[in-house]
């Protein structure tokens, strides 16, 4: 069962939503302002939220910057009753992942859910796992806010395995995300993964990279 937030401020448009996502066997918390609503996304992990615009307390944009800030990569579907150019490129600044306009078929929003719950946002600009902080924008590392000095290559090692903390990542799903078919020297993994340990013990825990026996690797305590 997908598990969804709907922040909708209009309690008609709401229950035929929630109503209408039952029968599709969709889960759907509800939150009638922006404040209530970005108190859910922080406190639960949902597949998809869709998030009204004009919300009383806090806007719908300043709801998906505020958690695209935090990292929060989930995937947002912005609702509005403004169908101009410039408004979408404005939601998608802001963080969202897809725009429908009211008033809308719920079939249609339906269909929207499902694809995107399928995968995470790609409009996240900031990751975190304990004390690894990663900009994604700038393409920066930090460890107890001590910039890491690393490769593009380890950085990307990084980022996959904070996007699955604190699950292990196998050694053939790193090579295949970094290198894809052109794949290096078998040892070059090695060389990247003894490097980002080096780095993260100048700047204070070399342990929390873990190597998984006969698995891979995995970022963050146990």
């Amino acid at each position: 069962m997908l598990n969804v937030l709907l922040v909708e401020d209009d309690i008609d448009l709401a229950t035929a939503v929630i109503d209408y996502f039952e029968i599709e066997d969709i889960s759907c918390d509800h939150a009638v302002n922006g404040v209530v609503g970005l108190n859910l996304i922080e406190q639960h992990d949902y597949q998809v939220i869709v998030l009204d615009l004009n919300l009383p307390l806090l806007n719908g944009l300043n709801v998906c910057k505020n958690m695209r800030d935090q990292g929060i990569d989930t995937p947002v579907i912005m609702l509005t009753a403004m169908d101009t150019l410039n408004d979408k490129l404005t939601g998608f600044d802001h963080g969202a992942d897809d725009y429908l306009v009211k008033p809308f078929a719920v079939e249609e929003l339906v269909a929207r859910v499902q694809v995107l719950a399928k995968r995470k946002s790609g409009q996240v600009t900031k990751l975190q796992v304990g004390d690894i902080k990663l900009d994604l924008a700038r393409v920066q590392a930090f460890h107890h806010d001590i910039a890491l000095k690393i490769s593009p290559t380890e950085f990307k090692i990084l980022e996959i395995l904070v996007r699955n903390s604190p699950a292990p990542v196998s050694r053939e799903r790193l090579s295949l995300e970094i290198w894809g078919d052109e794949q290096p020297e078998s040892n070059s993994l090695k060389v990247h993964i003894f490097n980002l340990r080096k780095q993260l013990a100048k700047s204070g825990d070399k342990h929390i990279l873990r190597t998984i026996p006969n698995i891979g690797f995995a970022i963050g305590e146990p």
